[in-house]
């Protein structure tokens, strides 16, 4: 029975020294950025249907300020908001603060905690809080970009029904016959006909006149 107890003790102490002291030694030891920015996205992700909403209700009114912001960013950061890289964050990072900086001042759901956390561990550390901010930024360049990209279809269609309408002239010019060839094959019916004959007038002949019969 000893030896029962002691094995059974040595299993809880085993199971309490990987469930309460292991973790507490790994973040001693752990880069103290990363746990912070672990539980600043932890933080970030439960408050995530929230920003959600409140993006929603203020979509009017955030349009024309977003695309104001983006539009005077750097060619890098239009490119992560519509191809979000972890590693084109870690690379522009410091662009990337700015970005969310301005995106802050317009009270944009979501941004100051990101901004505040990006400051803080730097934006490559917290790329899940960065991008959930870019992808509902890209909603609002997407549309813009395609309001734009739709009078071109009506372009392409004029310039076409234009080439068609000269196509048509000129098969109309090619197909219509010129003027003066046919002056010139009147005349030359009325110069090919036949002239007309002469009749002629048979000289006249002078006859002797009969003599009488002899008696």
């Amino acid at each position: 029975m000893e030896g029962l107890s002691q094995f059974s003790f040595t299993i809880i102490m085993v199971n309490y020294w990987k469930s309460k002291v292991l973790p507490k030694i790994k973040k001693v030891f752990e880069n103290p950025r990363k746990v912070g920015a672990a539980e600043a996205c932890k933080a970030f992700d439960e408050a995530k249907e929230q920003y959600s909403k409140e993006f929603d209700d203020k979509k009017t009114e955030l349009q024309p300020k977003v695309i104001e912001i983006y539009e005077s960013c750097s060619t890098e950061i239009k490119s992560l908001v519509k191809e979000p890289k972890d590693s084109s964050l870690k690379k522009h990072s410091a662009a990337a603060q700015k970005f969310l900086d301005e995106l802050a001042k317009i009270d944009f759901p979501g941004s100051k905690p990101v901004c505040e956390a990006a400051t803080k561990f730097g934006a490559g550390y917290v790329p899940g809080p960065v991008f959930f901010v870019f992808e509902k930024v890209s909603t609002f360049v997407v549309t813009e970009e395609k309001k734009e990209e739709a009078p071109a279809p009506a372009e392409e269609t004029s310039a076409a029904v234009a080439e068609v309408k000269e196509k048509e002239i000129a098969v109309e010019h090619e197909e219509a016959p010129p003027a003066e060839p046919a002056a010139t094959e009147d005349k030359a019916v009325e110069t090919a006909e036949p002239p007309k004959k002469v009749e002629e007038v048979e000289p006249a002949v002078c006859v002797p006149a009969a003599e009488p019969p002899k008696p």
